[in-house]
């Protein structure tokens, strides 16, 4: 497992924590890891990284009110997220950079894309729902808020933040999810990276939803995972890194045999 340097830094006034790691192959760019919602850095150590650990220079941080990165005005809004994700990659990275999100980070990637295309190279986009009203309802409306003494102890463990944050930051959770993002299928076809849409088969959005996503995106593939939920990272490891591993080998407008989606770029290319 490649070692990251981890730590905090200074993110335009907040107490970021961060992850970077060298690549030990030839370099094809810098990749920033988005984690899910609820989530932290840590869930991708032995799930994705292994996949672009020789091939990419690594970074990956907690956004706001996750992990080891305190909370503060305006946090979970996916906007705000999508502002925070803006500022790492101009401020620590420094050059255009290939993301791989997960959840709530791959909704993130999308609207990065969207806002400022110049910093994007290409998406990886795991179990990603474009908007809120994706088929399903996601989370009722009030729904109980369990904490378990395990749970407790963790975000103590991890968070600059008081223990009775824990619940208010799970809460706003929930309460964005009810209403963002808003993305729609004609903002998503202005997306012109190549964009990995990877799914699992039994999301808790529809499976209608995720087609949209990856039809809406010129220049998108599609990988839906058979037998595994929202957790497709843990549940079908290997298969999850053979397929980013399989995407980053041709980044290139792919051009198949009997084309429908592509049928009218790909006779373009076939002109050249």
């Amino acid at each position: 497992m490649l070692k990251l340097k981890r730590g905090y830094i200074d993110l335009r006034g907040h107490q970021v924590w961060s992850a970077q790691g060298k690549t030990f192959g030839k370099k094809t760019g810098p990749v920033l890891l988005m984690h899910g919602g609820l989530s932290s850095t840590e869930s991708w150590d032995y799930t994705v990284i292994p996949a672009v650990q020789r091939t990419h220079s690594i970074f990956a941080f907690d956004r706001s009110a996750h992990g080891r990165t305190a909370s503060r005005e305006g946090f979970y809004h996916f906007e705000f997220q999508t502002e925070e994700a803006i500022a790492y990659i101009e401020d620590v990275i420094k050059e255009p950079t290939h993301l791989i999100g997960w959840s709530d980070g791959g909704i993130i990637s999308l609207m990065v894309a969207l806002k400022r295309p110049d910093l994007v190279k290409s998406i990886v986009a795991i179990g990603t729902n474009f908007h809120y009203d994706s088929g399903l309802s996601l989370i009722e409306e009030d729904p109980e808020i369990v904490i378990t003494e395990d749970d407790a102890a963790k975000f103590a463990l991890r968070s600059p933040d008081p223990a009775h944050m824990q619940e208010v930051i799970i809460r706003k959770a929930y309460e964005v999810w009810n209403s963002e993002p808003t993305m729609t299928t004609s903002q998503l076809s202005r997306i012109s990276c190549p964009v990995l849409v990877l799914t699992g088969d039994d999301e808790p959005f529809s499976n209608h939803h995720t087609i949209e996503l990856y039809e809406a995106i010129p220049n998108a593939r599609l990988a839906i995972v058979p037998g595994t939920s929202h957790f497709v990272v843990k549940e079908k490891t290997k298969l999850v890194r053979d397929l980013i591993k399989d995407f980053y080998k041709s980044l290139e407008f792919p051009i198949t045999t009997w084309p429908r989606l592509r049928k009218e770029e790909t006779e373009k290319l076939k002109e050249q």
